[in-house]
């Protein structure tokens, strides 16, 4: 191993190292050791990855790994860690796998037996729920939303009840669009908040339900710009709210039958009162 790299890491050790999501001040001392340590760094965008080295005045190797050669390419990383090699696995901010790849030479390493080192650092999703004020106790990350309405308004209809605290990443060209279908799923109640540009000069956190946070951002082009976290508050049932599934099954069967057996059919289906739904309909469908 040559002088650069005397610093301490483990042959045959695939580290998982996180990088600044922003403020370069965030990286870790650890980290700076192994990327200074190791002897290749497998980069999404070596480029990106160039630079930061450079700023800290590493001089290791970068590999390219992205989403569209890992899976060719992890059998090329396994042999030189089975040969020896010690390699970091980046991506272009934050901590790989998070919606970055790496997850196919992750799984190739453990199933080959190598060794796999993960090291703590920057993660916007923990980041922004740690500020969001939004229960933290339990939350699912369900990353980028689709690209298309439908995929997005199906993707919310899924999780209309999920009590959790849902996080989503975002892009800025496509925020208002995906908040649009939000509220149309969610309802202009449902209290979001958008943490963007985290740990940079312009961080901004803002909750409001989506009936405020849509025209809020609207007022301000600015505020649409840069990395995108939505966290969106979990599902509070009501005792006596009817379960949206059995509400949408006696939409659709109130289309072909009266709306008494409709609500005597949806009630079977989904174990709720057949007064209630049948009450419901009244009230809504006619």
């Amino acid at each position: 191993m040559s002088e650069t790299n005397s610093c301490s890491v483990d042959v045959a050790t695939l580290y998982i190292v996180p990088t600044p999501i922003g403020n370069l001040a965030d990286i870790t001392q650890r980290a700076l050791e192994v990327l200074a340590s190791v002897d290749l760094i497998a980069a999404e965008d070596t480029r990106h990855t160039s630079r930061l080295l450079s700023h800290f005045a590493i001089p290791t190797r970068t590999f390219a790994l992205h989403d569209h050669n890992e899976q060719q390419k992890a059998d090329v990383l396994i042999e030189k860690l089975r040969q020896g090699s010690s390699i970091a696995l980046v991506s272009d901010a934050g901590t790989p796998l998070i919606s970055d790849p790496g997850y196919h030479l992750v799984t190739r390493c453990r199933q080959a037996g190598v060794k796999v080192v993960p090291l703590p650092g920057p993660c916007a999703v923990i980041t922004a729920l740690s500020a969001s004020g939004l229960p933290s106790d339990r939350f699912s990350f369900e990353g980028f939303l689709p690209a298309k309405s439908k995929g997005r308004q199906d993707t919310f209809r899924e999780l209309i009840e999920d009590p959790r605290t849902l996080i989503f990443y975002e892009s800025p060209h496509r925020i208002l669009d995906s908040l649009a279908d939000m509220q149309a799923v969610l309802g202009p109640e449902r209290h979001v908040v958008l943490a963007r540009e985290l740990t940079k000069t312009f961080e901004t956190i803002h909750g409001a339900p989506l009936g405020e946070l849509i025209p809020w951002l609207g007022e301000d082009s600015n505020r649409i710009r840069g990395e995108m976290v939505l966290l969106v508050a979990g599902h509070r049932a009501d005792k006596e709210a009817l379960p949206a599934e059995a509400l949408r099954t006696l939409k659709i069967l109130v289309a072909e039958l009266p709306l008494k057996k409709a609500a005597a059919m949806a009630a079977e289906i989904h174990g709720v009162k057949k007064n209630a739904l049948y009450k419901w309909g009244l009230e809504n469908l006619e």
